[in-house]
Parts: structure tokens; sequence; C-alpha cells
């Protein structure tokens, strides 16, 4: 028999679904019926899987060591073996529930493929070594990442460490109510701010989107904001204020508007680009779009403490050299209030 009580990160979901995750290798047939022949029971009665869970619940499993050790699987704490590259990923806020990161172009936000490491790796391994997570905690809560940057995207990736802290800023990103700012180097003069909207179809072989005026076929909304930033006749540095949030949206939603992103291999202008770097001294290997600003709404319950906060991520050494070296004909000043 193994005994478990419910601790906060799991208070607050269904208990077939808390048993789903414990005994991850089991087949949902197996767990109901354990359930109805009481062979796993919650604070000593016979439960159904639908009880929600509290903080302090009593699981027992009444069942052979070798069924749990069958059924409870050993994937979950296979990441903290596996030594990572060092990166530097620096914190840019963090309390119980969430860590904010500074992600660095070239690592990915999320697993493509099992041998993949991803900011979710660096992660579990943040929580494992200062202790806010032990190996047992992972068996039936995961920590994650709450919005995806392009590998080769900068800035601000957040997360969630405690159950709370990830629905709620996933909550947060799904209603919009979280304000999220890039900064970009776009092509052509941009001196004034817009406002522009479009449908985007994503295209899965490619891994590419369209952008288009109309309404098509498996096509979702977007809206994009901007404001320039610094200008002059061939290049602009671009605030964006990033409305919806699909997949590549502000680069190829300003691709189509005819200022594609310096340094962009999907969506950007290859001839423009290598005029670029053949005249600079800082060449670009990636698109020069960076996760700059968060402005969390007023929140009076869950993750008070961030509740009409601004978070901002410096721009990295290859985005930074690359701002600084041109000339600009406009907003030199805003350009030097750009931190490093």
């Amino acid at each position: 028999m193994r005994k478990i009580y419910i601790k906060e990160n799991e208070s607050g979901q269904r208990f077939d679904k808390f048993l789903k995750k414990y005994l991850s290798e089991a087949p949902g047939s197996f767990l109901y019926k354990m359930l109805r022949k009481k062979n796993i029971v919650l604070n000593g009665r016979k439960a159904t899987g639908s009880e929600k869970l509290k903080k302090g619940d009593q699981v027992k499993l009444f069942l052979a060591d070798e069924t749990l050790e069958k059924f409870t699987g050993k994937q979950e704490t296979a990441h903290s073996k596996k030594k990572l590259p060092k990166i530097q990923m620096p914190v840019v806020y963090e309390d119980e529930d969430v860590v904010f990161y500074n992600k660095p172009a070239g690592v990915l936000s999320q697993k493509a493929k099992p041998s993949d490491v991803s900011v979710v790796e660096y992660l579990m391994e943040h929580l494992l070594e200062t202790k806010a997570l032990r190996q047992d905690d992972l068996k039936t809560f995961r920590p994650s990442i709450c919005n995806r940057l392009d590998r080769n995207t900068s800035g601000l990736i957040t997360a969630g460490k405690s159950l709370a802290g990830l629905q709620k800023l996933s909550e947060l990103f799904k209603d919009r109510t979280l304000k999220k700012y890039y900064l970009c180097l776009v092509k052509g003069t941009i001196d004034k701010r817009a406002h522009i909207c479009g449908y985007l179809q994503k295209d899965k072989a490619t891994n590419q989107v369209r952008i288009a005026k109309q309404a098509g076929a498996d096509a979702v909304p977007i809206e994009t904001e901007y404001v320039p930033v610094a200008w002059n006749q061939e290049i602009t540095l671009l605030k964006v204020h990033l409305i919806t949030g699909r997949t590549h949206q502000i680069r190829a939603h300003l691709a189509w508007q005819g200022h594609p992103l310096l340094g962009d291999p999907k969506y950007g202008d290859p001839k423009w680009n290598r005029k670029w770097n053949g005249r600079m001294k800082t060449a670009q290997t990636r698109q020069m779009l960076h996760a700059y600003e968060l402005v969390m709404p007023e929140m009076n319950k869950t993750l008070k403490k961030l509740s009409g906060r601004t978070f901002t991520a410096p721009v990295p050494e290859d985005f930074y050299k690359i701002i600084k070296e041109i000339t600009w004909e406009h907003g030199t000043q805003e350009v030097l209030e750009v931190q490093h």
C-alpha cells in the first residue's frame, strides 16, 4: 500500500486527472476499475475520480509494488540526469509562483523532438537546484512555460512554478489582458504608429504562414500594433504590440506590409540582408526580434504581486551592437534609452 498526501500544486484538479499523472503508464480502464473496487481510495472512502482535490487530502493505493513500479514510469525524472549545455538565461523576475527569463536566441521554447533541449529543461533544472520542487513532485505536476518564442527570437519568456501560477499566467495570455511588446529592426522607413489587421494561415508542411486581407479556410484573425522608436531612410526600429500572438505573426505581418525584419530567413529580404551584412561591422545571423516588455493587468487574487507591474528584458549583445552602429535620423534619444 502507498499513501500520498495532496500538496498545493496538486490541489484544485480532478482526482482521476491526478491519478493519470501519477500512474502515467496505466490505462484509464485500470484506474476506474481500481476506484470501483476500492483499491484506490480518497480520504479513506470510495471515490469516482470526479472529486476535486484539496491540499491535505489523503490518497491510498492498495496496489502491489510491482504494479506501482510498472505504472508510475520513469520518464518524468529522466531529464535531471541529462547534462544541459551552459547558456546565459538571466532571471528577470521570480517568486514562489512564476519565473520570467530573458531567453537568448538559439534556444527552443519547448521540445520539437525528444532529443531537443529547451527552456523547459532549464526551468526544471533551476527549480530542482533551488529546491522549489523535488523530483517526486514532477510525477504529478509539470512546471511549464506560458508563452512561446521562436528559436531565434530572444527576450521575455514566462513560466509557472506552481499550479496556480501556471494556470493564471496561461489565462492572462489567452484572454490578452497581459500586454506583450517586442523590439525589431525592419526594412524601410516607418515614421507613424499603426494598427494593422489581417488573417493568418499556417502551412504545416513548410512551417511558414501566409497573411491575407480576407478570411479563408483555416485562417485566423490577427492584430498587430506598432510605433516607430527610431528610423532613417533605410531601416526602422519598431516597438510592436503583439495583440493576438499567432505563429510567426510579427515576422509575417510586417513582411506582408513591405517591412520584413532584418536577418529573417523565412520572411525577410535576402538581398537586403546581404547588403546590410556587407556594410555593417556587426553581422546579423538571425531575425532581429526581441520580446522586450510585459505589462501585467490589475489583479487582486492569484499573482497579486504582479498586479499592474511592467517587466523588461534588455536586448542581447548582437541586437544592441546593430542599434548603436546605425546612424539614426530620428529618435536618437529613444534608441539610447533601449537599455542593454
